[in-house]
């Protein structure tokens, strides 16, 4: 951070918040009025507080890194305005007239998807004198509208627990600070939340098909671009929740019957044709490469939080293959959602994600022993929103789980997880405890009484 930082920040704050409250009528109904502004707030402060950590605490890290990345390509646009955008439109490939500023770039190079945010960066920067803080507000800015139409769509589902949705949406600590700054996971868990709210407003609910369609693709392109796994993870249950719910629509109960296990076998083979066709031919996350990138990944991150003293855990040894990977996803799993453990945080940061994770087991454990084993797999199998949650926060923190091999990184990598599973959380809790649907009973009229006669 500069001193420009200081200067500039507090005006684009008041232009931010300007625009924040003109715009708050369009988008906010007598419900969700009072969550536009806070949500919004912490989504700044999450933005803030981020670069102050990583530069005081951290002294640098990947959101310095993109900063520093998108300097070098403002000092190109400063000296030639088309060497600056060759810079900025080049896919990694070196030329003369760009090599100057490429040799100090160490992510410039092809299929990069750290410079998809350094790209996304730069553009911003031009908006803001290059300013740190102003584009980590921006994007925020991106991020919040993401996460605000996912917070729309889930209040559509549940209404009646609007509250509860707008904090795992929005007030979860490790959300608002890992996924607001200029970083990666901010626009990331933006895109998702775009992709989850144009599913429903476009599939389900048959509304403005051709925006949602245009919103969705140009999220999951993004998605595609910088974090594929996340839409490789999404893109299955999300597939399955349409056809469930399309289904579950017809009211005829005899085609019902008949024409659910048709749409969700359709849907199920769209689902694996989209996860085996999306990464072909990705060097890192190709199908047939994905054991063995997952264990270079893993134990790199390990290596080094050792050597580092950091919050290293393991799963055990990885043999590079997709069974191997198998064998350790429910040990995954229980990492991604449940740890650290208290007694395993060794620094604040960790120290807050072992509060949360204790939370999450906590509820989990309660809702377990309040509804029972059974009606809460019912509640999951019966109620697609349940399906749709639950089976992407498994699936992804089984991937997240078996790659990080680090606390520090898991912490920052599930935050998309977390407002779904624990939305479903709350949702099953609703649905559990609403007043079951007294059974009427069909009235048989009593048969008239026969006068015995005498023949």
């Amino acid at each position: 951070m500069e001193l420009k930082d200081l200067f500039l920040t507090p005006l684009y704050l008041g232009i931010f918040y300007a625009l924040a409250f003109a715009l708050r009528p369009r988008f906010t109904n007598v419900l969700t009025k009072k969550y536009f502004i806070p949500a919004l707030s912490l989504k700044f402060l999450g933005a803030i507080a981020l670069g102050l950590i990583y530069q005081f605490y951290y002294d640098g890290g990947d959101t310095y890194n993109y900063f520093y990345h998108s300097t070098i390509m403002h000092e190109a646009f400063d000296k030639s305005w088309s060497v600056g955008m060759k810079l900025l439109t080049s896919d990694g490939v070196r030329s003369s007239d760009i090599a100057t500023y490429a040799s100090r770039m160490y992510w410039f190079e092809p299929g990069s998807s750290e410079m998809v945010i350094v790209r996304i960066a730069t553009v911003i920067g031009m908006l803001c004198f290059n300013t740190y803080t102003v584009v980590a507000l921006i994007f925020a800015i991106i991020s919040f509208s993401g996460m605000w139409a996912m917070f729309l769509t889930f209040m559509k589902i549940r209404p009646q627990v609007y509250k509860q949705l707008a904090i795992v949406v929005f007030f979860i600590p490790s959300v608002f600070f890992w996924g607001s700054g200029l970083m990666k996971d901010s626009l990331c868990i933006g895109a998702l939340g775009w992709i989850f709210y144009t599913f429903y407003e476009g599939a389900i609910e048959k509304k403005r098909i051709l925006r949602n369609i245009i919103i969705g693709g140009i999220a999951a392109y993004f998605l595609s671009t910088t974090k594929v796994y996340i839409l490789l993870s999404f893109l299955p249950p999300a597939v399955l929740w349409v056809f469930n719910e399309n289904s579950q629509r017809i009211r005829n109960q005899l085609i019902r019957i008949l024409a659910k296990p048709i749409l969700l076998g359709i849907g199920a083979v769209i689902a694996v044709y989209a996860m085996t066709n999306l990464t072909k031919g990705d060097e890192k996350y190709d199908l047939d490469k994905i054991g063995e990138r997952s264990k270079i990944t893993s134990d790199y991150l390990y290596e080094v939080s050792v050597k580092q003293d950091g919050s290293a855990y393991t799963l055990g040894e990885q043999d590079g293959s997709i069974g191997g990977m198998v064998k350790l996803v429910p040990q995954a799993i229980v990492v991604s959602l449940f740890r650290p453990f208290l007694w395993e945080a060794r620094n604040p940061v960790m120290l807050l994600s072992a509060l949360e994770a204790t939370f999450f087991l906590v509820f989990t454990l309660r809702m377990l022993f309040n509804i029972g084993p059974r009606r809460f797999l019912n509640y999951i199998i019966r109620t697609p929103v349940l399906s749709l949650c639950i089976v992407f926060a498994l699936i992804f923190g089984a991937s997240v789980g078996i790659i990080s091999y680090n606390f520090g990184t898991l912490v920052r990598y599930k935050i998309p997880l977390i407002p779904f599973y624990l939305a479903a959380l709350y949702i099953m809790q609703s649905l559990s405890q609403q007043p079951s649907k007294p059974k009427i009973r069909r009235k048989i009229p009593p048969t008239p009484r026969r006068l015995a006669t005498v023949s």
